[in-house]
C-alpha cells in the first residue's frame, strides 16, 4: 500500500535523526583519535561547522556533511545505505529506474 506524503506511517523526526548522525559522526571521530580541529581541516570545514554537524543541526551544507563523512571513512557506507538496488523493493521494481517520460508537447 502507498502512503500519502504526511502520513504518519512516514513521518520520522528529522531533527532527532540529524542528532544521531550527528552523534554517530562524533563518535567515528573519536574512535579514528582525530581532534575537532584535525577533522575539520581535513575535511576543510570550519570547526564551528565540524560543531554544528556533531549536534546534529539541521541547516549544514550537504557538501559540508559529505566533506565530514569522507574523512570518517563513510561515503562508501552512504552510498550503498542509500543505493535501491541494495534492497529487495529496488530489485523488484529495477525496471521503473529505466523508464522514460514522454515528451511535452
Amino acid at each position: 500500500m502507498r502512503t500519502q506524503r504526511g502520513d504518519p506511517a512516514e513521518h520520522i523526526d528529522i531533527g532527532q535523526t540529524a542528532v544521531q548522525l550527528g552523534e554517530l559522526f562524533r563518535q567515528w571521530r573519536v574512535v579514528l583519535g582525530l581532534s575537532q580541529e584535525l577533522a575539520a581541516e581535513q575535511a576543510n570545514i570550519s570547526i564551528p561547522t565540524l560543531r554544528r554537524i556533531e549536534r546534529g543541526e539541521t541547516g549544514v551544507h550537504l557538501g559540508s556533511f559529505l566533506a565530514l563523512a569522507n574523512i570518517l571513512g563513510l561515503t562508501e557506507r552512504l552510498l550503498e545505505a542509500s543505493n535501491p538496488l541494495e534492497t529487495d523493493l529496488g530489485r523488484a521494481r529495477v525496471h521503473m529506474l529505466w523508464r522514460r517520460r514522454a515528451k511535452r508537447r
